[in-house]
């Protein structure tokens, strides 16, 4: 599978995996001492939603745009509006329509406060040179042209006890679930009280089934999300998409119980939608 940002910038795997960070990165800011960011697949940091490539694809409009638009107040309106305030924070003009995405670095840095820090890692010299002109002169931030496994490795673990890692491959290997696999669980080894947020595109449930299993082995407290938007189908575009989170926050479990069913009505593409979450031990409320 080839998963390129700018074909796919707020699709609805976009829109899980970026209101899950948010949550998790509010966790994080309850406390005063300092946490750490790192970002292994960073991409661009900001998309334009009327460019070619997010035209062409059209997946915006099935995601955030309709979320934008759909939400309803309530319980699941007020975990997902940080998320929402984060995607309207990137707009030019307030009072257009959203034509700009905000990627995980642009959506980290808005929620970062002046003691916390951010490491992003991308590997392709354009995305990485519009990164950096994306994040600006930011010193609690710093954008490096790393292959993002690599840099797991050279930065793990970072001095702030605390922290959050979100790693999110293009999947275009055919050992990524290998190589995917073998780093997290060594960057786990490193530092074992960081959270670790990996997403994957379930294109065969089977395989994905396998690799949460073997991560869910290698940890005492885990946290399974998945979304489906409709019934997939041989030829047709991504219909699901699963998250696999390691520490999560005590709270995170609970408030995806909320937020999924609302995602799977808003986001629905047809017959077949449907949410998942599974849990391993809850979540240490002192850590």
């Amino acid at each position: 599978m080839n998963y390129r940002h700018e074909f796919h910038a707020g699709n609805f795997a976009d829109v899980l995996k970026h209101a899950v960070l948010v949550r998790t990165l509010l966790y994080l800011r309850r406390k005063d001492k300092p946490f750490r960011v790192i970002d292994t697949h960073a991409g661009a940091g900001l998309y334009d939603l009327s460019a070619p490539e997010a035209v062409r694809s059209g997946e915006a409009r099935d995601g955030i745009l309709r979320l934008l638009e759909g939400v309803d107040a309530g319980a699941a309106a007020e975990l997902l509006a940080p998320y929402l305030d984060a995607v309207r924070a990137a707009q030019i003009d307030a009072f257009e329509p959203p034509r700009l995405y905000p990627g995980s670095p642009l959506i980290a840095q808005s929620l970062l406060r002046p003691q916390d820090r951010a490491l992003f890692c991308e590997l392709l010299p354009e995305a990485a040179q519009a990164l950096r002109r994306t994040l600006g002169r930011d010193a609690r931030v710093k954008p490096v042209e790393i292959d993002g496994y690599a840099g797991l490795k050279a930065y793990m673990p970072p001095k702030e006890r605390r922290g959050v890692v979100l790693i999110d491959p293009p999947f275009e290997r055919r050992d990524e679930y290998e190589r995917l696999f073998d780093a997290v669980v060594a960057a786990m080894r490193k530092w074992p009280t960081g959270v670790f947020i990996v997403w994957q595109p379930v294109k065969e449930p089977e395989i994905a089934g396998a690799f949460c299993r073997a991560l869910a082995a290698r940890t005492k407290d885990w946290l399974r999300i998945e979304l489906q938007v409709e019934t997939p189908a041989p030829g047709r575009p991504l219909a699901r998409t699963g998250l696999m989170v390691v520490n999560p926050p005590y709270v995170l479990a609970q408030e995806m119980k909320i937020v999924l069913p609302a995602l799977a009505r808003i986001l629905a593409r047809g017959p077949g939608s449907e949410f998942l979450v599974e849990s391993g031990a809850a979540g240490d409320p002192s850590a």
